[in-house]
């Protein structure tokens, strides 16, 4: 399969997204709001629809579930592990530390989902749906709590209040009751989801910053190794230890290799912390994802 054609899609509206904001009259104040509005409206949309659409077998999904919390929880250990580390632990500050661990689990659920389509049609559509399902809020969970800690804010409250927790909860509840969207509505929500995934891989690149990446370049790396080399080589294992089968596989090292999460610097900042180094590592990770996800798909996966 040729990775660089598969993945040229997602990471040339990326690429379109970096350079429509920093080189023309359409800066951040446009995609500040564009990315509200996919994140808040867009992308919920689109993951209740992806959800609902096809019946889920929850017992022929389960492993695929399991082995997804088990990479999940493992990516949050080794994340909080860091400060503990030889040598680089007392190299991290510790506030620092609490704004960016997240960017060693999180996930760019646009690309995910785009990719995803491409590598098993709506059958891995509906299977990374359901991992962005059910480890959307554990993954919250994992990053909301030490700066939560830190700030001390209500956990509760910040988990709450996320769409991508709204939208996935309600899309499940849904089609275990075996609801249906009505046929006339069903061409507006496929639209809205295919909008969702170009303006989001759009803003993540409009999103994309370097100035800060000079800080604390340890802790840059420890994050961004668990993120695009540790979990690649744990979704492996955990792919063989519960059995998946062929496309459950290449979802789960797919959904392991992505790139962080736009949304980490968005919030880090409205937590109240550097928002701006966040960012770098998330600028870093979106380029990073152009070495991992070929690394997952075509060098483990033949494993």
């Amino acid at each position: 399969m040729n990775f660089a054609r598969l993945l040229f899609p997602d990471f040339s509206l990326i690429l379109c997204g970096y350079l429509v904001c920093r080189y023309t009259a359409l800066g951040r104040s446009v995609w500040a709001p564009v990315e509200s509005l996919v994140y808040f409206l867009f992308f919920p949309v689109l993951l209740f629809h992806s959800i609902i659409k096809s019946p889920l077998d929850v017992a022929a999904a389960s492993s695929l579930i399991g082995a997804g919390w088990a990479m999940g929880l493992c990516g949050i250990a080794l994340a909080y592990s860091i400060p503990y580390w030889p040598w680089l632990g007392r190299h991290v500050e510790r506030r620092e530390h609490a704004a960016s661990a997240q960017v060693a689990f999180r996930f760019n659920s646009f690309i995910g989902l785009a990719l995803a389509d491409r590598l098993a049609g709506p059958q891995g559509l509906l299977l990374i749906a359901v991992l962005i399902g059910v480890c959307v809020p554990l993954f919250n969970v994992g990053a909301v709590w030490p700066m939560a800690r830190h700030a001390q804010r209500g956990l509760l409250g910040e988990l709450l209040r996320n769409p991508l927790i709204i939208g996935t909860a309600s899309g499940l509840a849904a089609n275990l009751l075996g609801l249906s969207l009505p046929n006339w509505i069903e061409p507006t929500v496929s639209r809205i989801g295919a909008a969702s995934l170009a303006l989001g891989l759009m803003a993540a690149g409009a999103g994309m910053q370097f100035g800060s990446l000079h800080r604390a370049k340890a802790l840059a790396g420890a994050v961004l190794g668990i993120r695009h080399f540790l979990l690649p080589l744990l979704a492996l294992g955990f792919a063989r230890l519960f059995h998946l089968d062929p496309v459950q596989s290449t979802v789960l090292l797919a959904f392991s290799a992505l790139p962080t999460a736009p949304s980490c610097y968005v919030l880090a900042a409205r937590m109240g912390y550097d928002g701006g180094y966040v960012a770098g590592l998330v600028t870093l990770s979106t380029l990073l994802g152009m070495l991992s996800l070929p690394f997952a798909l075509g060098v483990l996966r033949t494993l």
